[in-house]
């Protein structure tokens, strides 16, 4: 009945679907398991992709030919570029979606994709031979054979649902929970751990009084994700979806306190570990006691629905505490509720058992994938899917990895931290994790890795095309920019109009760009010249000459630790290394270097728990 699969994918979540339709896009005959065919990419906890770091992710997986962005333009109901009044570095693009409507794109997205077949069952085992993964076992009795298998298991594994003091088996609220592969896995040798996460209650719309909260509404500018436009939703903020804000105070404080002796966490029946930063409402309450009141953000699910999702008030107390709570909150006080929020337990396993490729150390030939690896979020399981979606295929296929590395990618800055670091808590992208977050701007992820996918065969020649396109006019701009002089009188007036000194001799005009709150687009109001050389030419291209412009010397700075970076990356430690040889080492790093066993120098580097004497150590004694 089945074939022999190249990959098989576990699990429909956001890392399944990119993994499934990344390995079937680069030729490899897929398989998609998943435990029901309706929730494919179900948006589980908030309508929205993108956010602080998140957006820059989405951005390179549109980059790299993944559907997350195309998906996510395509249902937003809002749009909203986060961090705008700061450097570029920080921008980061935010979508709210309708939930039903994404889930719908990404199916019809992998249904159109050759190569991938589906089938609706549940994993319960995997079929191991000589050490390598030959396949996986149904809950019908089935055995389907593949030479990989990616999993991409989210909170499923063993999950167990938790309401006040009542708690029940689930992968999320309605669904059942899987068991088997965490148990196969602990027999083959994997470490496991239990993580937690959880999500706030959803109400009716209908019933919310929208003239006693805040306005939220979404940008004049619609960005989206996807480099290309035409799978925008909507081009102007009038088209848009308008979100609401409120706040707790001190009485729905009181409330949710009434609830504490039945609440899981306190009362240690949850022993996973949650997201420290998406907190329970509880959580924030007992942490930061000094506070008065908390935000809340009113997210519609969709365009034609009245669901409502309460952003910031995710809680697992008793369904009678949330629900009094939540009537004296500013807006909601005849609120009626859809739903309880709920916590959920799972297992996962410490990311430090893979290699970059998120292949698996034991067992070669064997993916994780997503919330398996310890992290949080639908853009931080989809860029896991993507990666190990391409590498299994090229392992199928004898061809060298696709690594990122931390100053090409978020996406590198993410493995190589789970990799190096592990993590006991679900992990959590922030543009505060790259060190070179100037060079890793959501604007350049199409000039950064198209041509790295392109070279590998996912991205198209269409997309490669418009890319050197965009390299092309961008250095025309600052070419031609160099040779153009302003004379004072045509550019005081736009100083003027942003309050900014005016000149008293004629200025090249990149030094007047360098000034705060100048921009080209402006610029070419008053200058001919200008106006000339940006005719015709894509807002998107004239922002990126502008940033080069602006930031020419940040940029050439960490391009400069980069190199000096990667001349440790370069020192290459043999696979037989015998740490236990150097007796020099401390306890600790000799520990971590055996037990993660480091490519190079520069990842030896940053593997938590070891300090720069144990990299001089090892320097000096490969030298040797």
């Amino acid at each position: 009945m089945f074939p022999l699969y190249d990959t098989i994918v576990v699990g429909a979540g956001h890392a399944g679907c990119e993994a499934a339709a990344a390995a079937a896009n680069l030729g490899s005959k897929t398989l998609l398991i998943t435990m029901n065919m309706q929730t494919i990419a179900q948006m589980s906890c908030n309508p929205a992709m993108g956010g602080i770091a998140k957006g820059q992710i989405v951005k390179e997986i549109d980059a790299l030919g993944g559907y997350s962005g195309i998906v996510s333009d395509k249902s937003m109901i809002q749009f909203r570029m986060l961090n705008k009044s700061k450097g570029p570095a920080m921008w980061s693009p935010r979508t709210q979606n309708d939930r039903m409507l994404f889930s719908h794109i990404w199916r019809e997205k992998l249904e159109q994709t050759p190569n991938l077949d589906f089938w609706q069952d549940s994993v319960v085992g995997l079929i191991v031979s000589r050490g390598t993964i030959k396949g996986v076992k149904t809950a019908l009795g089935n055995k389907i054979y593949s030479k990989t298998v990616i999993l991409t298991n989210g909170t499923f594994l063993n999950g167990i649902i938790h309401v006040g003091e009542k708690q029940f088996g689930g992968g999320r609220m309605g669904e059942s929970k899987s068991v088997g592969i965490t148990e196969d896995l602990i027999q083959l040798g994997f470490e496991s751990d239990r993580l937690k996460t959880g999500t706030p209650p959803r109400i009716d719309g209908r019933s919310i009084d929208y003239s006693k909260v805040e306005i939220q509404e979404g940008d004049d500018e619609v960005v989206g994700f996807s480099f290309d436009k035409s799978h925008l939703a909507f081009q102007d903020k009038k088209s848009q979806r308008c979100c609401w804000i409120s706040y707790t105070n001190e009485k729905v404080h009181e409330i949710l306190r009434t609830g504490f002796d039945k609440s899981p966490m306190f009362q240690g029946r949850i022993e996973g570990v949650g997201p420290r930063y998406c907190p329970s409402i509880e959580d924030k309450i007992n942490r930061f006691a000094d506070r008065d009141r908390h935000q809340l953000f009113i997210e519609p699910e969709g365009w034609n629905t009245v669901e409502i999702y309460l952003n910031g008030f995710s809680t697992s107390l008793p369904e009678d505490v949330q629900y009094k709570a939540l009537q004296c909150i500013p807006g909601l006080e005849n609120v009626k509720m859809f739903r309880p929020g709920y916590a959920i337990e799972y297992d996962y396993f410490p990311p430090t058992q893979l290699q970059y490729t998120l292949e698996t150390k034991l067992i070669p030939n064997l993916y994780f994938a997503g919330q398996i690896n310890g992290t949080t979020g639908y853009e931080e399981a989809a860029c896991q899917g993507l990666i190990a979606g391409i590498n299994a295929h090229l392992k199928c296929h004898n061809q060298e990895p696709f690594v990122l590395t931390r100053s090409e990618a978020y996406i590198g800055v993410l493995i190589d931290d789970l990799i190096n670091k592990g993590t006991d808590e679900p992990y959590r992208m922030f543009t505060s994790r790259a060190e070179y977050r100037t060079l890793l701007r959501q604007d350049n992820a199409d000039m950064r890795l198209t041509p790295l996918s392109y070279k590998i065969g996912l991205a198209d020649e269409k997309r490669m095309f418009h890319v050197e396109q965009k390299n092309c006019l961008v250095e025309e701009i600052k070419n031609q920019m160099k040779n153009i002089s302003i004379e004072p009188h045509v550019i005081n007036p736009y100083f003027e109009t942003i309050q900014s000194s005016p000149i008293s001799e004629r200025t090249n005009s990149i030094k007047i760009l360098l000034r705060p709150d100048v921009h080209l687009e402006e610029m070419k109001k008053y200058s001919l010249a200008i106006e000339k050389v940006l005719k015709n030419i894509p807002h998107e291209v004239i922002e990126q000459a502008e940033i080069q412009l602006k930031y020419e010397s940040y940029i050439e700075k960490e391009k400069e630790m980069v190199e000096k970076a990667n001349s440790l990356e370069s020192l290459i430690i043999p696979d037989n290394f015998d740490y236990h040889q150097v007796k020099s080492l401390s306890a600790e790093g000799r520990q971590k270097f055996v037990k993660i066993k480091p490519r190079t120098l520069g990842q030896a580097g940053r593997i938590s728990g070891v300090n720069p004497t144990d990299i001089q150590i090892l320097m000096v004694y490969m030298g040797r």
